[in-house]
């Protein structure tokens, strides 16, 4: 068991969680033809979007209700009212979808009482769904965001069904599950003959593909009837503990019952997985699954010797750290530093003495303190990497640094393989290697050599040391 602390300072040092309101938009980014929208200033909403825009490297819809000082002391009716009336006219889109911030929190606009208000008044916009959600910026994060966003798109939009329509299947993912994530469940669904409805779905409107036109909504995503279809499905698969909120509100709301994984990355959740669908299907896993189970366990069986003890500093929200971090320490690595940004019932449950929700301050001086060999973080945490010389694997968001961030797959047997390649492969490359230019050998490691004793070649072990652990053996070593 985990003791969870949270740091007292004064100020965040390179802060490491991002808002609510953002994390909302991203769920709300995840529908089709939607336009999210901040109830806040200009400036809450441009900071998001260049957020997204550096992480995604794709044109983001975003919208903002505008206010100043007058409208947030006055009230944001007129505000809101107005924005809905643009992006109606202007984008004609399915869905506006509205988060609150801090500025809006803090004076306590009745946001639902103005929706109804202003459906009143304008009867055109009955075609348009609305979805409101409540974010203040100023508690949790962008995970706690997400959760609360799709929560409402479930609560206002999912209408109960008298029959289930077989083989239908609801899968509602976490942040942390990437549009390449979500299309490797999608295959795994379709081979047991199931149809999935993804929600939030990134997978069609942020996975890079270039749309023929562009038209100020988001371009693909979980179609409108496609949820309010939700209610009809046998089960609902929920991946996170964030998503528990969502799927309890569907269950309540439909009756459809349903089942949580509070991570896919690891061979025994996906077995869990794969084994769920079977009984759902009636239908055996596939082969092909069999086999990638197979080659999961090879690259495991491959990998663990350069994880075993290694310490680990990881700094995530917490699904992501949670995922991350159980695996890691299923390979034999040390959890020595865990960092995380809100709290969730699954840090106490962590394979290591401590979570801090902190920042990333608090993550290089715990890494720094206790020796850390390889750290886990966002783009924000490279300087911290280059400071301590270690290794950095970048994960969650944002990764403005590097490409394909839409496309990286760490779930499923595949995924999780190729996460043991990526990060074996970092470590291996921080280990010292003798070539050409180092011969000879310290006479203590040729003694070995010359023997036959040493278990393992000299040359690729640091110099002044030889493999043999034979402790009778003539070479002394």
């Amino acid at each position: 068991m985990a003791l969870v602390v949270e740091t007292k300072k004064s100020c965040a040092v390179n802060p490491l969680k991002m808002s609510q309101p953002l994390g909302a938009t991203f769920a709300f980014l995840g529908l089709d033809s939607c336009v999210p929208t901040m109830h806040g200033s200009q400036g809450c909403t441009s900071f998001g979007l260049v957020v997204m825009v550096r992480h995604f490297r794709e044109a983001i819809p975003m919208q903002t209700t505008a206010m100043n000082e007058v409208t947030t002391i006055l009230g944001g009716l007129e505000n809101i009212e107005q924005a809905i009336l643009n992006i109606h006219k202007r984008n004609h889109p399915r869905i506006i979808a509205i988060c609150s911030t801090g500025l809006t929190e803090t004076k306590g606009d009745d946001v639902d009482g103005y929706l109804q208000l202003i459906r009143k008044r304008h009867p055109e916009l009955d075609d348009t769904a609305i979805v409101y959600v409540s974010t203040p910026d100023y508690v949790g994060a962008f995970e706690d965001g997400f959760s609360r966003a799709v929560a409402a798109v479930v609560k206002t939009l999912v209408e109960p069904a008298a029959h289930s329509i077989p083989g239908q299947v609801n899968l509602l993912v976490g942040w942390h599950i990437t549009a390449g994530d979500i299309d490797e469940l999608r295959e795994m669904f379709a081979a047991f003959g199931l149809s999935a409805i993804v929600l939030p779905d990134v997978s069609g409107s942020l996975d890079g593909h270039i749309p023929d036109d562009w038209l100020g909504t988001t371009l693909g995503g979980t179609p409108l009837e496609s949820i309010r279809e939700m209610g009809a499905s046998m089960l609902t698969i929920a991946v996170g503990e964030q998503m528990r909120s969502a799927a309890m509100e569907l269950e309540m709301r439909a009756g459809v019952p349903f089942v949580l994984f509070d991570r896919l990355t690891g061979l025994a959740p996906n077995d869990a997985l794969l084994q769920t669908l079977s009984e759902l299907s009636g239908r055996p896993v596939p082969e092909k699954y069999r086999r990638q189970r197979s080659q999961l366990l090879d690259a495991m069986l491959d990998g663990h010797f350069f994880f075993g003890n290694v310490k680990v500093a990881i700094a995530a929200e917490p699904d992501l750290l949670w995922a991350m971090g159980s695996f890691l320490a299923e390979m034999g690595a040390e959890l020595t530093v865990c960092v995380t940004t809100t709290k969730s019932p699954l840090l106490s449950q962590l394979p290591t003495n401590e979570v801090v929700i902190g920042d990333l301050e608090d993550f290089e001086r715990a890494a720094q303190a206790t020796g850390c060999e390889l750290l886990l973080t966002h783009s924000h945490g490279r300087q911290a990497a280059e400071r301590l010389a270690k290794p950095l694997y970048r994960i969650g968001l944002p990764l403005f640094d590097r490409l394909g961030n839409a496309h990286t797959v760490n779930i499923g047997y595949r995924g999780t393989r190729n996460l043991v390649f990526d990060l074996g492969n970092l470590l291996i490359a921080q280990t010292p290697h003798h070539g050409p230019g180092d011969w000879p050998l310290p006479a203590t490691s040729l003694a070995a050599l010359e023997s036959g004793c040493a278990p393992v070649d000299p040359r690729a072990l640091p110099v002044g040391e030889s493999g043999c652990g034979n402790r009778s053996c003539a070479c002394g070593e």
